[in-house]
């Protein structure tokens, strides 16, 4: 989860944000090298008293500045569209779990089980807050996933548009009333990852937050088990 005075992205939890972090400073890097030499060539051309009135055009600048940028935007381009690959569907997921955004909590459904199991997840009060326990953070029922499983979630709302949110797994994803939205993801690393709805959805839209624990798979199997009971 995010610290207080913290500028970078929160640490990778699944390969998914991994990929994405690699993305961002590649980017950032390419940035900064072409903003430097736009401002070295505006230094010098501001600097430099020397001119050529005769210059109409020149074919091999124009190439030049051509035949870079293209490059530049493949180079941006490959890594995108891995990750746009990764962010694809799968067809084999091992848990599939219907999220629902409601004004202002969220329902988790697990329809793939052989008995249908349906949870609702409230804000914990700061007045009921435990030692230990995040303050607008933590929730009654936390949301559990297998650990190195692939996980599908089916996204939609029952009345405005909410966003499912966890930025260490990499994952915002719109629910719109009357649509079914989708991601895919997976977690090499156990632990309890928090988020937030990240649409503007009414008075209460900060106070439905997103608790998942990432869990080895018969700790989950035992959870599961318990909530069937």
């Amino acid at each position: 989860m995010a610290n207080h005075s913290q500028f970078n992205f929160q640490d990778a939890a699944s390969p998914l944000m991994q990929e994405m972090v690699k993305f961002h400073d590649h980017t950032l890097t390419i940035l900064f090298f072409i903003s430097t030499l736009i401002l070295y060539i505006l230094l010098m051309t501001s600097l430099s008293k020397l001119t050529n009135k005769n210059i109409l055009d020149s074919q091999e600048i124009e190439m030049v500045w051509t035949i870079i940028p293209a490059f530049i935007l493949i180079m941006l381009a490959l890594p995108s569209i891995q990750i746009l690959y990764l962010m694809d569907e799968t067809s084999s997921p091992h848990v599939t779990i219907k999220t629902i955004g409601h004004q202002w909590y969220w329902t988790y459904e697990f329809s793939d089980l052989p008995k249908e199991l349906e949870i609702e997840s409230y804000m914990v009060p700061s007045d009921n807050i435990q030692n230990g326990e995040f303050r607008l953070l933590e929730v009654d029922n936390r949301i559990s996933v297998p650990m190195d499983s692939m996980i599908r979630m089916l996204m939609t709302s029952e009345d405005v548009i909410h966003s499912w949110t966890i930025p260490s797994m990499g994952i915002k994803v719109d629910t719109i009333p009357g649509r079914l939205n989708q991601v895919t993801f997976s977690s090499s690393l156990p632990g309890l990852f928090f988020g937030q709805c990240s649409e503007i959805c009414g008075a209460n839209h900060s106070f439905m937050p997103i608790a998942m624990e990432v869990v080895p798979l018969k700790t989950f199997e035992s959870w599961i088990i318990n909530l069937s009971l």
